[in-house]
């Protein structure tokens, strides 16, 4: 009513007016009090037209219309006759018991003419008096409201989507065929129920509740994406709610629209499950590309498959893949040990976890799924538990944890690398979660491949590894000595699993003279060829310590032999090293380097320093002679040597490390073992360490046993000297109560101070030491040590020396200042036994 107003008039039997209504007064303007009582076709109006609507059937001005009623037709007239027929004739068709309809003309009380849609029936009072009631509304206004209701049919009717009106109580008003088709009820048991009733359960309760919302706040629903409501039909639709008013803003119910959107929501899914898979894809490479630990990347295989892919995941291996053996060439058997190394799930379970650990053997019963993906490496779809029950006890607690995790669907997809199968993958769904299809599989198949190839390198990588820490270990000493006036403590770190073997060694080599070598060296460069790079320099080094030569000497010797020691022939050789020879009678340290770490000297009542050292250039490059420093220090002063693994790293500078060492140095020392403990303390955690060597020494005095002498003298470089030398020998000696040397000693003596006389004209230098062996050194101030030669039968000499080396426990030379010392050593006389008592 509000849309089209009708305006109510009412006329007697001659078509005067006796009712002019309120609606007729805005309608065309004219008040009631000016028209009671005249006639209505007063205010007819003409409108030409270039054809007319319907032909006229009475003669009055101002309309068209027909004659309400069977068999009433109007006739036809001119184009110049006036518009509509003679009121007379409607009337009296009217009051004939017919009634009218048709369209008038009518003046308003602004002279414009108005065209309105005009209804004539017949009144009688309750007296018998006949009136006629005229109901007159705007044409244009009629026909815009008609036409609105026609679209609104033909929506109904002909769209594709599902339309509802819904009343405030939610309850369907109107509906069409398409939504019944799309609920599978039939349109008339649509109306006057609500969606609780019309559609299933489980979809209705989500579909009334955002009816509710939107009733309630007025806030529509646009393309929302729900779940078919059938189960045997299933699929996904767009629902589209709005809450109606009425032109008084008064809330009158809502509207709703539904389409089927099954096949976009599929292609739409479909699209974004590829992009889950190329992201796990992704994710997978992140996680595991860069480790070389089979455990590790099993546990975050396990991980990255859950929940995007699986709900629970699990990765079981041959155990030769975790400790980097050999892998079998034979089809998988009963025998062969398989490892849990990762698990995962999305909610933590007492029962599974207290049957699946991780490192447990798993093991596996001939004709099980298992055992055939090993036997066959081909996945295999379980779409039940009874399947995964075949070749299964039935108390065994696995597959109790699996029936209390909810399982139902699983995959058991092979980890393959070249052709041979290295474990498996199994990844389970539970609960509401769709099962595994083919396509699923089929992508498992793709991770494991990946996965698969990462662990064989894994393995690899382990046995290379352990080849070569066992070659490394191998390469360094096995045992220590501990000479006297020093005591020992070192270690040894190889570098993390992330880092290959290094080439860091240390060494402690006793000198004949009583003295003691003390070495630590790093070979640029890991892995085999670098540890055995580090074997052949820890034995030149080793070698050359044995001559005696001052640790300069040693270094320069090293250096000369460097392409003979390198890697390879396209490698140069590249090595750092801090050689140190320290005297326990005299408390002389004497120090080289080679391009190192400076050592750190930490004397008692003082704190601890580093040694400023002439640097020297690493072993192998060149270009700067190599320098030592002597040094005397007293006693119980700690000398440390390392490796650049102690002291570097990524984020601090390799002073911050320098001063920890010397922190610790500066505290109390209770013993050695403890002190290397405390030193290994400050290695910097979670990060992947270089490999560490240290050798850290107390440096002390040797205290020389109850028996100990010591003798020495000066010969003049002359003929009678070889004599001298051996009465010397002989009466010194016999006085040290072990005359059964005299005869050997005498021998020897005499044929190295013989040597010295041929060949110096110095002063020469004979000193005899008995402590826990006799000790006999000759010194000449000539640098050049005595070659031994085999001599010839005829030879007069050359002898000398293959008598020291033939009757002589050990022999050998060392430079001295500018001369050199030749000596060699006897063992002493077994003491005699105990009398019996």
């Amino acid at each position: 009513m509000d849309a089209v107003r009708v305006a109510i008039v009412v006329l007697d039997t001659t078509g005067r007016i006796v009712l002019w209504s309120p609606a007729a007064e805005e309608l065309l303007g004219w008040p009631s009090e000016l028209l009671i009582g005249r006639k209505l076709a007063e205010f007819f109006g003409r409108e030409k037209r270039s054809a007319p609507d319907a032909a006229p059937d009475s003669a009055a001005d101002g309309g068209t219309g027909a004659p309400e009623g069977p068999g009433a037709e109007a006739a036809p007239e001119p184009d110049d006759a006036p518009q509509g027929p003679r009121m007379q004739e409607i009337v009296d068709q009217v009051l004939g018991g017919g009634g009218w309809r048709g369209s008038v003309v009518l003046r308003d009380s602004r002279d414009g003419l108005i065209t309105l849609d005009a209804r004539l029936s017949r009144l009688v009072d309750g007296d018998g008096m006949t009136f006629l009631l005229v109901r007159l509304a705007d044409l244009a206004r009629l026909q815009a409201v008609e036409h609105d209701l026609a679209v609104q049919d033909a929506l109904f009717e002909q769209s594709p989507l599902g339309i509802a009106v819904f009343d405030r109580e939610l309850r369907y008003v109107r509906v069409n065929e398409t939504l019944a088709r799309m609920n599978g009820v039939a349109l008339e048991d649509h109306l006057g129920r609500t969606a609780g009733e019309t559609l299933p359960e489980a979809s209705a309760d989500e579909v009334t509740a955002i009816q509710r919302q939107v009733m309630a706040t007025g806030e529509p629903v646009v393309d929302l994406t729900v779940a078919g409501p059938h189960p045997f039909n299933p699929g996904f639709r767009s629902i589209s709610y709005a809450r109606l008013h009425d032109r008084a803003g008064q809330i009158i119910g809502i509207t709703g629209t539904i389409m089927d959107v099954t096949d976009r929501y599929r292609a739409v899914a479909k699209v974004e499950y590829a992009r889950r898979r190329l992201a796990l894809l992704n994710e997978l490479g992140a996680r595991i590309g860069d480790l070389l630990d089979a455990g590790r990347i099993a546990q975050e295989l396990a991980d990255a498959l859950v929940p995007t892919l699986a709900d629970y995941s699990g990765v079981v291996l041959l155990q030769a893949v975790g400790d980097g053996d050999d892998l079998p060439r034979h089809p998988h058997q009963q025998v062969m040990p398989m490892l849990l190394m990762g698990a995962s799930g999305i909610t933590r379970n007492p029962v599974a976890e207290a049957v699946i650990r991780f490192g447990d053997r798993v093991p596996l019963t001939e004709g099980t799924v298992f055992a055939r993906v090993l036997g066959t490496g081909v996945s295999e779809l379980l779409d039940s538990l009874e399947a995964l029950e075949e070749g299964t006890e039935a108390d065994d607690p696995r597959l109790e944890a699996a029936y209390e995790l909810g399982l139902h669907s699983m995959l058991v997809v092979p980890l393959r690398a070249r052709g041979i199968v290295l474990g498996f993958m199994l990844l389970c769904r539970a609960g509401r979660r769709e099962g595994f299809d083919r396509d699923e599989m089929a992508f498992a198949d793709e991770i494991a491949d990946r996965a698969g190839a990462s662990l064989d390198n894994a393995r690899l990588y382990a046995r290379e590894r352990a080849a070569a820490l066992m070659l490394q270990r191998t390469l360094l000493p096995q045992t220590v000595p501990r000479p006297p006036g020093v005591e020992v403590g070192y270690r040894y770190i190889p570098g993390s699993s992330g880092t290959e073997v290094g080439g860091d060694w240390f060494d402690v080599v006793p000198l004949p003279d009583g003295r003691t070598a003390l070495v630590v060296g790093d070979v640029m460069g890991h892995g085999l060829r670098a540890a055995a790079t580090m074997g052949r320099l820890r034995t030149a080094v080793r070698t050359l310590a044995g001559l005696g030569l001052p640790p300069e000497a040693v270094l320069q010797h090293v250096h000369d032999l460097a392409d003979d020691l390198a890697q390879g022939p396209d490698e140069a050789l590249i090595a750092t090293c801090v050689y140190a020879v320290y005297d326990p009678l005299t408390r002389q340290l004497t120090l080289a380097k080679a391009g190192h770490t400076a050592p750190i000297l930490a004397v008692p009542g003082e704190p601890a320093r580093l040694l400023e050292l002439p640097s020297g250039t690493p072993l192998g490059v060149g270009g700067v002679s190599f320098e030592s420093v002597a040094l005397t220090v007293p006693e119980n002063t700690l000398l440390l040597l390392y490796t650049d693994g102690l002291v570097e790293s990524r984020t601090e500078d390799i002073d911050v490390g320098t001063k920890r060492l010397c922190d610790v140095l500066d505290q109390p020392v209770e013993t050695i073992e403890d002190t290397c403990e405390r030193i290994l303390d400050t290695l910097e955690r979670g990060q992947e360490p270089d490999d560490v060597a240290l050798l850290l020494a107390r440096l002390g005095r040797a205290e020389p046993a109850a028996s100990a002498h010591q003798a020495q003298w000066t010969l003049t470089a002359d003929p009678s000297a070889p004599s001298r030398a051996r009465r010397l020998v002989r009466s010194t000696l016999t006085g040290w109560g072990v005359p059964d040397l005299s005869d050997v000693a005498e021998l020897l003596v005499s044929e190295l101070v013989t040597n010295a006389v041929r060949y110096s004209q110095a002063p020469i230098g004979l000193r005899l030491l008995k402590d826990r062996m006799l000790l006999v050194e000759v010194s000449d101030p000539l640098p050049d040590p005595p070659q031994q030669r085999q001599a010839a039968r005829t030879d007069e000499g050359g002898r000398g020396l293959e008598l020291v080396h033939s009757l002589a426990d050990r022999w050998g030379t060392r430079v001295e200042g500018a001369g050199k010392v030749v000596w060699f050593e006897q063992s002493l006389p077994s003491a005699p036994p105990a009398p019996a008592s």
